[in-house]
């Protein structure tokens, strides 16, 4: 089983991987709803807290 595995993986180049990859994405982006998008409250602090931190320090100056 591991030999017919590798030639498999032998097969795949990575053109075929990557456009693999990328019809996948786009199927999960097209069904997943935009509401579910929404971060719950505690990481969308925690995400907010690192904006703020990302910010220039300069005019704090």
């Amino acid at each position: 089983m591991t030999g017919r595995t590798a030639d498999f993986s032998d097969a795949l180049d990575r053109r075929t991987s990557r456009s693999i990859c990328d019809a996948v994405g786009e199927r999960l982006q097209r069904s997943l709803p935009p509401e579910g998008s929404q971060l719950p409250d505690p990481l969308a602090h925690l995400m907010n807290e690192l904006r703020k931190r990302d910010e220039p320090t300069a005019r704090f100056d």
